[in-house]
């Protein structure tokens, strides 16, 4: 067990599964007192703190960060992880499915955020770590939705980084590639052929592999510790090479 983040309290949304939830617990299992913001928070570890919350609905936001504050007594590290996925070029989605992933996926991590920045004014190690993707940098095929709702995320990071330095905030974003998530395990059994869609995925990552949610989570883990406390405004890749290798088959 270690102390890195003894006595600090985090806030992790969509903290119930996948990424999230790796997350949770590797803050946990170093120290912090974790806070999970999901729509389903039961049936969690012992060493979380579950949370009702709508990353889609102010009113939802506001009252969890109130709950986290009131009953954790502070908040010194936010990660805004909770967000969904699409599928589709931009024939593809409608106006309403555009509307609910950018609501949730982009507007949400502000939601959040803005909600937190009082209790994260009077921490002396303040960190927000939002999730982007490697869907922000590459043009990934049939993700122009979600590719779109990334590179807003990563905008978004670097507007904040900017606004909140003086207020102690660091603001820092963590794009990993394609990760072995629940999610991902759901989306695959939607093919007709499993196996060469998982190997097609694992193909897209110049390590031959999918990122592990543990990866990430070790990544976010490094951003929010007070031991980078002179990283901000940065984006960490997290993607098996995705972004800058080329790897000749």
């Amino acid at each position: 067990m270690s102390a890195e983040f003894d006595g600090l309290v985090a806030v992790v949304t969509g903290g119930a599964s996948g990424i999230g939830l790796a997350t949770a617990l590797t803050l946990a299992d170093r120290g912090a007192t974790v806070a999970v913001l999901d729509l389903n928070p039961e049936g969690l570890d012992a060493r979380l703190h579950g949370f009702g919350a709508d990353v889609s609905d102010r009113a939802s936001v506001d009252a969890a960060i109130a709950a986290v504050g009131e009953k954790l007594g502070a908040i010194d590290i936010v990660v805004n992880n909770a967000g969904i996925s699409a599928v589709g070029t931009v024939e593809d989605n409608d106006d309403a499915e555009w509307a609910r992933v950018l609501n949730i996926n982009v507007t949400g991590m502000a939601r959040v955020s803005a909600a937190a920045l009082p209790w994260l004014r009077k921490s002396q190690h303040a960190a927000i770590v939002n999730l982007c993707s490697i869907a922000a940098l590459n043009g990934l095929p049939q993700r122009a939705l979600y590719g779109a709702s990334k590179g807003a995320v990563l905008a978004l990071t670097y507007a904040m980084a900017t606004d909140h330095v003086a207020d102690g905030v660091r603001v820092n974003a963590v794009s990993p590639g394609t990760v072995s998530t629940p999610f991902v395990e759901r989306m695959l059994q939607g093919f007709d052929d499993p196996v060469a869609e998982r190997a097609a995925l694992d193909a897209r990552q110049a390590t031959g592999r999918m990122v592990t949610p543990e990866e990430v989570a070790g990544a976010v883990a490094y951003l929010a510790s007070p031991t980078s406390g002179s990283t901000t405004g940065t984006a960490l890749e997290v993607d098996g090479g995705v972004a800058h290798l080329r790897v000749r088959k």
